[in-house]
C-alpha cells in the first residue's frame, strides 16, 4: 500500500507510538505528523498533520517514496506492544523502520531503528521541526555531548530538541525552507539508529538515549503489562489492541486518559466539526473503570478513580464534563488562525469550550464509575463516599434544568433524554451504594426521586405516535445514545418499550453497520448538518442487540465493525461511508471503550445464554 506524500496521509493511514505522557502519529511514509512535548496538551512541535511540512514532521523513508520507489508497505506493532514495525520493499531490497518512545523518566524521547532486511535501499530522512504548533522557527545548530558525540538542537523559548543518531540531517542548500535532510543508504544487515529527546531549553541538554536499550525497555514494558490481563474472550487480539491503545492514552502521573491525543481532525472533511479532545472526559469514567477492571487492571482502574475524584472534588456547582490531565479547569478554545487545518478542514480549535457547558450526564457517570470501583473491592481514600454525597446533594438542585447533553450541542438547552436516564442512574447507584456497601445516607429519598425519574423519563420522552424514546422531552428525533438503556439498568434488554426504540433506531439512524448519532439539525446542534457515522454509537448497537437477546445479529455486526479497524487495529472517533475513510480524532477513546464493551458484553452473552441487562433497577 502506497500513496504520494503531497497528497496527505488518510486518518487510518497513521500509527501511534506513546510513553503515557504523549503520543506520536506516523504516517505509511514514515513521517511522525503529530507530536506534542512533553505532554497530550503541548504545544505540537510536529504540526503537519494540520497544516503542511512547514508546519513541521520527521520524515524517514525509503528515497523518492513520492515516485513509486516503493512496491510494498506492511506495518505491525510487536505483539502485545506499541512498537511500530514498518517495512518496505523497493526494487533494490528491503528495509525496516521500528519506532517506539521509551516509558517516560525526566525527558520525552522517541527512538527509531533502521533496518536493512535484504539488498539495500537508498533512504531519507527529513526533519522540519516547528514548535508551537507549527508557528515557532526555533534556532537550530550542531552540538557536541561531553563524549563528543555530535548532534543537532532545536531551541525556541521554553522548548528544546536536541537529535542524535549513526546520521544527521545537514541544512537544506536553498536555506529557505528552514529543514534538515540527509540520504544514507542501508544494506542487509545493517543497523541505522535515532533518537530524538525534547526538555527544557533552560536545563542541561539531557544524554542520549540508547536505542537498542530503549527498544528493549519499550518492548519489555508492554509485554509485561498485556501479561497481566484476565480477559482471555472471543475477540482477545481486538480487546488488547484497544486496552493497550487506552493504556498508551493514560497520562501516567496522574492517570487521566485523554479522549484523544489529537485535536481538530474534522468530523466532516472540509467542514467545522474540528475539536480539540487531548482532556480528559468525565463521561467516559464508567466505561473506562468497567473496561480496566474486567481486563484485570485494577491499579490502572485505581489511578483513574484517584483522577475522577480530584477532579470532581470541591463545590459540585463547579463540575465540568472535562478537565486537563492533572485535573486543569480552564481550557479556553480559541483558533489557530496559521494552520490550514487537516485537509481544509478549518478552523483549527485549540482547547474546548464545551468545558463549560453544563450537562446532567456526567453526575451519573461519576457516580456509576465510583459504584463500580466499590463493588470490585479498590480501596477507598476515606473521602469517596463524602464526595458522592455531595455530589448528589447538588444534584438533586439541578436535575430538573434543561442542559446541553451527551453531545455538547451548540444549540439551546435541553431536557435530553440520555441526561434524564444518566440522572437517573445516578440516584440508582446512590441508593445502591448505601444498601450493598454500608455507606450512609438518605436512601428511602433517593430511592424515591430515583423512582418518580424513572416514571418520567417513560412519560416525557416516549413518542406514542412512534412508539420510541425520543432525544429529548416532546422530540420526534431519535439519538443513537438511547441504545444505552439496558446496558446501564434502566431498562431490561427485553422490555418491549426499548425493543421498539431499538426497532426505530435501526430503521432512522442506522444506514448498513452505520449507526448515525442523530440527524444532525442546525436547530439542535447549532452547527452545520453533516457528519460521519460516530463508531462507538454501532458498537452500542451490537451490545443492544446482544441484550435484545439478537445474539447472532450482534456478532455478525461486531465482525462488520472490527473489519473497519487500520492495519494496526486503530480507529477513529467517525466513520464516513460515503468516502470509505475514518474521520475525527485518532486513535479515539470513546471508539476503543465501546469496542471493549461490546466484545465482553458478547461473551458474558454467550456464557449465560442470553442476557437482558446489565445491571439492576427500577423496571417498572
Amino acid at each position: 500500500m502506497t500513496r504520494e506524500p503531497e497528497l496527505g496521509q488518510l486518518i487510518e493511514d497513521y500509527a501511534v507510538v506513546g510513553d503515557t505522557a504523549t503520543m506520536a502519529l506516523i504516517g505509511l511514509d514514515g513521517s511522525i505528523d503529530w507530536l506534542c512535548l512533553p505532554r497530550f496538551d503541548s504545544e505540537a512541535c510536529f504540526a503537519k498533520l494540520l497544516g503542511d511540512e512547514d508546519n513541521g514532521r520527521w520524515q524517514v523513508c525509503p528515497r523518492n517514496w513520492s515516485k513509486g520507489a516503493v512496491r510494498r508497505t506492511s506495518r505491525r506493532y510487536l505483539p502485545g506492544t506499541l512498537v511500530l514495525e514498518t517495512e518496505w520493499e523497493t526494487e533494490t531490497g528491503t528495509v525496516r523502520l521500528t519506532d517506539a518512545m521509551p516509558p517516560r523518566d525526566s525527558h520525552a524521547d522517541i527512538i527509531r531503528r533502521i533496518e536493512g532486511i535484504d539488498g539495500e535501499v537508498e533512504m531519507a530522512m527529513r526533519w522540519v521541526v516547528r514548535f508551537s504548533y507549527g508557528s515557532a522557527v526555533p534556532w537550530v545548530r550542531r552540538v557536541s555531548d561531553d563524549d563528543g558525540r555530535e548532534g543537532v538542537l532545536a531551541v525556541a523559548g521554553p522548548d528544546a530538541v536536541v537529535l542524535r543518531g549513526d546520521v544527521l540531517p545537514e541544512p537544506d542548500h536553498r536555506g529557505i525552507d528552514r529543514a534538515h535532510h540527509v540520504y544514507f543508504t542501508v544494506r542487509a544487515g545493517e543497523t541505522v539508529d535515532l533518537s530524538m529527546t525534547w526538555f527544557s531549553s533552560y536545563l542541561p541538554m539531557p544524554h542520549a538515549h540508547d536505542v537498542g536499550r530503549g527498544l528493549e525497555e519499550t518492548t519489555e514494558f508492554w509485554t509485561e503489562w498485556c501479561a497481566r490481563t484476565t480477559y482471555d474472550g472471543p475477540y482477545i487480539e481486538a480487546v488488547q489492541r484497544s486496552l493497550v491503545t487506552l493504556k498508551a492514552m493514560t497520562y501516567g502521573p496522574t492517570g487521566g486518559i485523554v479522549a484523544a491525543p489529537t485535536m481538530s481532525l474534522p468530523e466532516q472533511i472540509g467542514g467545522e466539526r474540528n475539536w480539540d479532545y487531548r482532556y480528559c472526559w468525565l463521561r467516559d469514567a464508567t466505561l473506562v473503570l468497567n473496561a480496566l477492571l474486567g481486563a484485570g487492571y485494577t491499579e490502572e482502574a485505581g489511578a483513574w478513580r484517584t483522577w475522577l475524584l480530584r477532579a470532581v472534588a470541591g463545590a459540585p456547582e463547579q463540575l465540568q464534563i472535562l478537565y486537563g490531565v492533572a485535573g486543569e479547569r480552564h481550557l479556553p478554545e480559541i483558533e489557530l488562525d496559521w494552520l490550514p487545518g487537516y485537509e481544509g478542514s478549518k478552523p483549527v480549535r485549540l482547547g474546548n469550550a464545551a468545558s463549560q457547558q453544563f450537562q446532567l450526564d456526567v453526575y451519573g457517570e461519576v457516580m456509576s464509575a465510583l459504584f463500580a470501583a466499590a463493588e470490585a473491592g479498590l480501596a477507598g481514600d476515606g473521602n469517596s463516599w463524602s464526595v458522592q454525597r455531595t455530589v448528589m446533594e447538588h444534584l438533586e438542585t439541578v436535575m430538573s434544568l434543561p442542559d446541553s447533553g451527551l453531545w455538547e450541542v451548540r444549540g439551546p438547552e435541553r431536557h435530553f433524554t440520555y441526561s434524564k436516564v444518566m440522572t437517573w442512574v445516578a440516584f440508582d447507584r446512590a441508593v445502591r451504594a448505601v444498601e450493598t456497601h454500608s455507606v450512609e445516607g438518605p436512601v428511602d429519598h433517593w430511592r424515591e426521586i430515583r423512582d418518580a425519574l424513572h416514571a418520567e423519563i417513560c412519560t416525557q420522552a416516549w413518542n406514542e405516535e412512534l412508539k420510541s424514546f425520543t432525544q429529548y422531552y416532546g422530540a420526534t428525533e431519535l439519538d443513537a445514545s438511547l441504545l444505552v438503556m439496558p446496558s446501564v439498568g434502566f431498562l431490561t434488554g427485553d422490555d418491549p418499550r426499548f425493543l421498539s426504540t431499538l426497532d426505530a433506531i435501526e430503521r432512522t439512524l442506522r444506514h448498513g453497520i452505520f449507526v448515525d448519532r442523530y440527524e444532525t439539525k442546525e436547530h439542535i446542534d447549532g452547527l452545520p448538518p453533516g457528519e460521519g457515522a460516530f463508531l462507538a454509537c454501532s458498537f452500542w448497537l451490537v451490545t443492544a442487540l446482544a441484550l435484545a437477546g439478537r445474539v447472532t445479529e450482534a456478532c455478525e455486526l461486531f465482525e462488520e465493525l472490527l473489519a473497519l479497524r487500520n492495519d494496526v487495529g486503530l480507529l477513529a472517533e467517525e466513520y464516513d461511508a460515503a468516502l470509505g475513510r475514518m474521520t475525527g480524532n485518532f486513535p479515539q477513546a470513546f471508539s476503543h471503550l465501546a469496542l471493549v464493551e461490546a466484545a465482553t458484553t458478547l461473551e458474558a452473552v454467550g456464557s449465560s445464554g442470553g442476557a437482558r441487562g446489565t445491571t439492576k433497577g427500577n423496571r417498572d
